[in-house]
Order: structure tokens, then C-alpha cells, then sequence
């Protein structure tokens, strides 16, 4: 029975904009309607926690109120949170105070941390206790920081008090909007200011800012809403870190949808399967490496309800594709980066694949697709910015433009000018585009391998090699050769319980590839290395080949 005594509405001034057919756009309107719409209905999921709708958007209004009154408009807040309700209440207070979301990576060093911290110039941090214990005091080394405000995980072993000055804890940095009665609003004056600041990994370089604007955020929810088909009735398990690319937009669309956010520490295959099952979830999404995990799980069964997962970060093989899809479960996937708010294009299903063989369909999910309805069709161009023929065979790079393409690179006008030269932005990565006008990614242009002036697309040899029934996941590199150039090195993760040898799969890779693209070198590895969001480190692979 609701609580009839608490109205479902929550507080908002006057729309600011004058016109009464110009609003501007902004995700905060996602919670604004869902805590009007769906009041009792539950919104985060946690454990023993549970958020209605109603206290999501009290507590990111409490939140916002205390923030509101120590920052001056754009400045920007840190979060070092894992996918916890206190993590995606900062995805509304933060803007709704008109503060600039700058979620890190958790996995990060301090080094790093500390120094995206000072790039953005971030006066807040709210950090969790678990990682402010492994990382310690990051006051004594941000000039910029001011407060860190600590979050307390109880329910998982983590009691918090590990900062010493200038800290507090998040209940005590909430209870500050008691004293405080000056009221947020849920509306924008301008839809291309900044909402967030997302880094890059920086495996090339110094990580780089990439700045997101309402407008961008609002209008990439959408499409996810749309492409993920989230409903009101939709379970979302939150495998995917909501530090990266604000999870893929997806804070913000669960919410549109007015579904029910299931929150996850950790990603553990045990622990997402008893979600899976026990908390009736219906969506998620992840790398390539989440679905490794869930396919390959002891606790792998058949589901009892519709699943669907949302997939991108690598190409996801064929081979995993049918596996999943063996278990009853839906893979949609996707492609995109930090700088374009996540996905972009999608492999939007065609019935005319029914017919195919489950061989033949795999392949076709397998690739990258079209523009999502958001978003504008992608283009595969040549060195002159010229595009490549449409035949599923020449390589250029992919080149994106439209309404979620970043606002620019935080305090760096000389790398946005150069990644949006031609009025495109540059992607970096290279594709085929097929007749159908579905691009398909082959590698990063520095994941290329180069033999005998011949191209070798890693994404290619990873995909045959993968098909081989003892082989759980595969990464491929390039090593310097004095007659080829470069020649092709696999690292292999074979399937607990299966054995396989490097002739056995060379010989089986030779009979999916041309004899130049059969890595010459096979090396067994427990696991491969990876990123907080599940691509392979390849350029640690590249150390190791070389000192093999």
C-alpha cells in the first residue's frame, strides 16, 4: 500500500527556458518523470537495499543541495565508486547541482587517479572506503581537492574511515542538506554544457577528457532505450562500470525506461547467474570478456525468461555468440568508443538471416552495423578522406559525426582539432564496409599486423582461433620479424577440462585462414590480461612477446 502522505511529485522551480516549445534537453528529466510516473516502484536494487523511485530523486536532490552550495556552476566532481546506488545517485545530483561528473576508473593506480583528479581540476571526491584504503589520502597530493567524502559499503565488508583530514563520511555529507533550503531545479539552461568528463584508458598516452553535454547524454539514452528495448518492466544487472563512458549512457536510460536497476560490486559469474535467476533480470551489458565469463560459468543453464545482452569494447566471436545464444539468450551488439558517449552503430537484426545457418548468422551479428537511430551512419574512408569501396573487403578507417560525437578533449583544443579533422571524428579503428552498408571492425590501426606488406587483422585470426572447441579466449598481437616485418602471435586461455596444442591449432586455424594469417607462434596463458572494462591489454601482450 503506497504512502499516501508523500506526494509522488518532487520539487522543481519554474522551467527556465521562456519559450513554451523550447525546452533544452537534458537526463535529468528521466528522473524527474520516473519519481512522478513509477513513485513506489523499485529503482535500485542493492543487496538488502532498496530504492522506490520516490527516494532516488529525494536523495539526488538532498545530494545536489549540499553540493550546490560549495561549487560555483561547471565545476567539476570526482566519484571512485563501483556500481553502487550511491554511484548512480551521482549521476543526477551531480548535474543537478550543476556540477561536471567526472567518474574514474577503479581499477586505476594512484598515480593515475591522482592525476586525473588534477587535470580536471576536481574540488570534491567521493570515493569508496574499500579504495580509499588501497589507495590512501589523495588530499596530501591534489592541490585542487578540497573534501573527500567517503562511502561505506557495511553489507560487503567495507565499514569505511581510512581518510584522516578533510574527510567525511557520505550519511554526514548528505545530513548538510538539512540546514540548507535552496531548491535545485531539474532544468537547463543550455544543453551543450557540460554534464560529465569521461577519460580515456591512456594506454598511448597521457589519459585524455572527454567532455559529454545534456544534449549528447540525453539523446544517447534514448537510442539505448530504444536499441536495448528497455521497458518499465525491464531488470537491468549492472555488469557493465558505470565509470566508463557514465555506463554507456545507461544510468540515464534505465531510468528513462522507469526499470529497475540492479546494482553488482563486482563482476563474478556466480554472483551474476544468481542474480540472473534470483533478481528476474532481463538485460546487461558488457565486453566481450562478460560474456566469456557468463557462457563459460559451472552455473551456465538455459534461462527461464528472456535475456538480453548488449555487447561491444572487441568484436565478440561467432563462437560466442552461438554459446550464448544456446542458453536462450539475446546478444545485440554494438560499437563505439569514450569520445562518441559509448555505442553508435549497432548490428540491427535483418529476418532475411533467419534462413542463414547458425554459422553464417553468428558472423553477420558479429559485425559492427549501422548508425543507431540517435546517431548518424558511420563511413569507412581511405587516407584522403575519401570512402572505401563497399565491398567487405577494403580496410579504411571508421569516421563518425552527429549529435553524440564528444563536445572536445578537456583542456586539450590541439588533440580535439586533430581527432575531428574533415569535420569527422577520427576513430582510430579500422573497417571494412559491406554491401549492405554494415561496417565491420578489423583492428585498431595500431593492432594492424603488417607482413610482408600484406595487412593481417588480429580481429580475423582472434575469431578462427576461437572456434576451436578447447579454446575459451585468444588475443593477437604482432612481433617484430626481420623478413616479414611482423608476423602474428597468439596468446590462448583454453576451456578448463580441454587440452590443446599449438600444432593442433595451427593446423585448425589453417583451415579458416589464408596460410600468411596462421599465427607462427602459439603461448598458453592461465588468463589474458585486461582493462576495468574488459579489452585486452594488448600492448602488455607486446612486452611479453618480445621477451619471450
Amino acid at each position: 500500500m503506497p504512502h499516501l502522505a508523500e506526494p509522488a511529485t518532487i520539487t522543481s522551480p519554474i522551467p527556465l527556458s521562456p519559450a513554451a516549445n523550447d525546452e533544452p534537453l537534458t537526463p535529468l528529466r528521466f528522473l524527474q518523470r520516473a519519481a512522478e510516473v513509477f513513485p513506489d516502484k523499485d529503482a535500485i536494487v542493492y543487496g538488502a537495499r532498496r530504492y522506490s523511485y520516490r527516494r532516488f530523486a529525494r536523495e539526488a536532490e538532498q545530494l545536489a543541495r549540499v553540493l550546490q552550495a560549495r561549487i560555483e556552476p561547471g565545476d567539476r566532481i570526482a566519484y571512485l565508486v563501483p556500481n553502487t546506488p550511491e554511484m548512480l545517485i551521482g549521476h543526477f545530483a551531480v548535474p543537478l547541482a550543476g556540477g561536471v561528473l567526472v567518474a574514474i576508473n577503479t581499477r586505476l593506480s594512484r598515480a593515475e587517479i591522482d592525476y586525473i583528479l588534477l587535470h580536471s581540476g576536481a574540488r570534491v571526491l567521493i570515493a569508496d572506503a574499500e579504495i580509499l584504503a588501497s589507495i590512501g589520502d589523495p588530499l596530501a597530493s591534489v592541490g585542487t581537492l578540497e573534501e573527500v567524502v567517503e562511502v561505506q559499503d557495511p553489507e560487503f565488508g567495507h565499514p569505511g574511515g581510512h581518510v584522516a583530514s578533510g574527510q567525511v563520511s557520505y550519511e554526514e555529507f548528505l545530513g548538510r542538506a538539512a540546514d540548507l533550503d535552496e531548491p535545485v531545479s531539474w532544468h537547463v539552461r543550455d544543453e551543450r554544457a557540460p554534464i560529465s568528463i569521461n577519460y580515456t584508458s591512456g594506454t598511448t598516452g597521457k589519459p585524455k577528457g572527454v567532455v559529454y553535454t545534456h544534449r549528447g547524454a540525453y539523446l544517447n539514452a534514448l537510442g539505448e532505450v530504444f536499441h536495448q528495448q528497455l521497458t518499465s518492466a525491464s531488470v537491468y544487472l549492472w555488469t557493465l562500470p558505470m565509470f566508463h563512458c557514465n555506463g554507456w549512457c545507461t544510468p540515464w536510460a534505465v531510468t528513462a525506461a522507469g526499470a529497475t536497476h540492479v546494482g553488482l560490486r563486482a563482476v563474478r559469474a556466480d554472483r551474476i547467474w544468481e542474480l540472473i535467476d534470483g533478481a528476474s533480470v532481463t538485460h546487461l551489458c558488457g565486453a566481450p570478456t562478460v560474456c566469456t565469463t557468463i557462457a563459460a560459468s559451472a552455473d551456465a543453464h538455459l534461462v527461464e525468461r528472456p535475456l538480453r545482452i548488449t555487447t561491444a569494447g572487441a568484436p565478440p566471436s561467432p563462437t560466442i555468440i552461438e554459446t550464448l545464444e544456446d542458453l536462450g539468450i539475446t546478444v545485440v551488439h554494438v560499437y563505439g568508443l569514450t569520445e562518441v558517449y559509448g555505442p553508435f552503430t549497432v548490428c540491427e537484426y535483418q529476418t532475411a538471416w533467419d534462413g542463414l545457418d547458425r554459422g553464417e548468422r553468428a558472423k553477420r551479428l558479429a559485425r559492427q552495423g549501422v548508425g543507431m537511430v540517435q546517431a548518424e551512419s558511420a563511413r569507412v574512408v581511405d587516407e584522403q578522406g575519401q570512402d572505401v569501396p563497399a565491398d567487405g573487403t577494403t580496410i579504411g578507417e571508421i569516421v563518425l559525426r552527429g549529435n553524440n560525437v564528444m563536445l572536445e578533449y578537456f583542456r586539450d583544443s590541439r588533440a580535439t582539432k586533430e581527432a575531428f579533422r574533415g569535420g569527422w571524428f577520427h576513430t582510430g579503428d579500422l573497417g571494412v564496409m559491406h554491401p549492405d552498408r554494415y561496417i565491420e571492425l578489423k583492428d585498431r590501426a595500431k593492432d594492424i599486423v603488417i607482413s610482408g606488406g600484406e595487412n593481417i587483422s588480429t580481429v580475423e585470426v582472434e575469431q578462427a582461433v576461437v572456434s576451436h572447441d578447447a579454446v575459451l579466449e585468444v588475443a593477437v598481437i604482432g612481433r617484430p620479424d626481420e623478413r616479414w616485418g611482423e608476423r602474428p602471435v597468439a596468446f590462448v586461455v583454453l576451456r578448463d577440462g580441454h587440452a590443446a596444442g599449438a600444432d593442433e591449432l595451427r593446423v585448425h586455424t589453417r583451415g579458416l585462414l589464408a596460410a600468411f594469417k596462421v599465427p607462427d607462434e602459439f603461448h598458453f596463458v592461465a588468463e589474458l590480461p585486461h582493462t576495468a572494462t574488459g579489452k585486452v591489454r594488448k600492448f602488455d601482450l607486446r612486452a611479453a612477446a618480445v621477451h619471450a
